[in-house]
């Protein structure tokens, strides 16, 4: 991350929006809401990345972040989510890597994806979750009510 989340209030108090917009913070945040339960004031951070994120790509300051391919990143993750109600690790890095980063991915799969593959991390197929019907209707609802 290029900033912490209190770099990222500051600078939005101080009314730095392209700065802000244009960092891969909030890109980088996993929203596992860890940051959530040890704030001491109880701001919903994940909350506030995530409008970050939403603000980013609709006036287009994503293009310029040193994460700009991390809006197609979150498309293909959501794409495997619809499809199997969870991530598909090996697929979403493979997908990624061969549009994003072909002459990288070697590396990465020798690297990082043998030693997911051998710690169990990482399954070779992708498995879809029980009633994944429900979700998808469910997620077809949320589209139809949010545009």
């Amino acid at each position: 991350m290029e900033h912490t989340p209190r770099q990222i209030f500051a600078m939005i108090d101080a009314g730095m929006k392209k700065e802000v917009l244009t960092s891969n913070t909030f890109w980088y945040c996993v929203a596992c809401y860890y940051c959530m339960t040890r704030c001491p004031q109880e701001v919903h951070i994940t909350d506030i990345m995530y409008t970050l994120k939403r603000l980013a790509i609709n006036e287009g300051y994503y293009k310029e972040s040193s994460a700009s391919s991390a809006r197609d990143f979150s498309g293909m993750f959501i794409d495997f989510v619809k499809n199997n109600g969870r991530s598909f690790e090996l697929g979403l890095g493979t997908r990624f890597y061969l549009k994003h980063h072909p002459l990288d991915m070697p590396k990465m799969a020798t690297g990082f994806g043998l030693g997911m593959l051998r710690k169990g991390r990482m399954d070779i197929l992708p498995t879809k979750i029980k009633g994944i019907d429900q979700l998808k209707a469910i997620l077809a609802k949320a589209e139809e009510i949010g545009g």
